[in-house]
């Protein structure tokens, strides 16, 4: 009998420590909470203060007392569809700007091609920094196959004044065919064979 009750006073003990442990684990959260809305190093203690939606900074680097006309032109080198889906639009510099290009394979073979970038005026290329751009690949596409591709990019604010609109003009040129393989220097062989 005595070794049944210690039992029982052992299975007690285990259950009161068990469920000190269910409490513990409880009390984490709102303490956790209290000790990162004092320290401030919780995004989520500053949600629950009653700011719904986290705070967006604006980008200062935009200068919004220029506006800048960017042109957009595409030249095709081959049989291709080639264009820009708007021809200009105003940008502010350093604003981040998005704008797609369609591309269509209108031959019935499966063909390669790539953008090469032009800017006018000159001056204008050290300051028109891509982010994404499908002039940074070769692409190839089935026949008759349509695609859109983006051109992401920032001007730089540092652009002189005096530049108000910039020409942005790509050729796209098919890779890879057509295009006769450079001479070679003629080999001792060939050479032996014609004496």
């Amino acid at each position: 009998m005595n070794l049944r009750r210690e039992n029982l006073r052992m299975v007690g003990k285990l259950t009161v420590i068990v469920a000190g442990m269910f409490a513990f684990g409880y009390a984490l959260v709102p303490l956790y909470q209290a000790i990162c809305e004092f320290t401030g190093i919780n995004v989520l203690a500053i949600g629950e203060r009653g700011l719904s939606r986290p705070q967006v900074t604006n980008n200062t680097q935009v200068d919004a007392s220029r506006t800048i006309t960017v042109e957009f032109d595409s030249n095709a080198r081959g049989p291709w569809r080639f264009k820009p889906a708007q021809n200009s639009m105003q940008v502010h510099p350093g604003e981040l700007v998005t704008v797609m290009y369609e591309f269509q394979n209108v031959q019935d073979r499966r063909m390669s091609a790539q953008a090469i970038p032009s800017y006018a005026p000159r001056q204008a290329a050290a300051h028109f920094n891509k982010l994404e751009c499908f002039c940074f690949n070769e692409y190839t596409l089935a026949p008759g196959e349509k695609k859109e591709w983006p051109v992401v990019f920032v001007i730089d604010p540092k652009l002189s004044r005096d530049v108000t609109t910039i020409t942005l003009s790509y050729t796209f040129f098919e890779v890879g065919s057509k295009t006769p393989p450079a001479p070679t220097a003629a080999s001792k062989t060939d050479e032996q064979g014609a004496s």
